[in-house]
């Protein structure tokens, strides 16, 4: 008698853990899309800022003023980085709903 409980028990546990599982993958996907999604938007800023800075630092070398076009080109590609984001943003956006 105890031994067919404990056999009960053990079939009961079995569920609860499949059920566990598969729930689990079911929101998996969906976890991971968001979290590209999220790496995405970062990358397309630093992209937006790594250009800027380089222009900038290039048109500094080659003109020979110190920090003016660093700056300027610094500020433009922060600016086209969030373009760029928000963007991608309204993309995501219309493409969930």
């Amino acid at each position: 008698m105890k031994e067919s409980s404990k056999k009960d028990n053990l079939d009961k546990l079995d569920k609860k853990i499949e059920e566990f599982k598969s729930k689990k993958e079911e929101n998996r996907p969906q976890r991971l899309k968001v979290q590209n999604d999220g790496w995405r938007m970062v990358i397309e800023l630093v992209t937006g800022m790594v250009l800027g800075v380089s222009l900038g630092m290039a048109l500094d070398y080659i003109v020979g003023s110190e920090p003016i076009f660093l700056i300027v080109f610094s500020l433009l590609g922060f600016m086209a980085g969030v373009k760029t984001m928000i963007a991608t943003a309204k993309k995501m956006n219309e493409t969930n709903n």
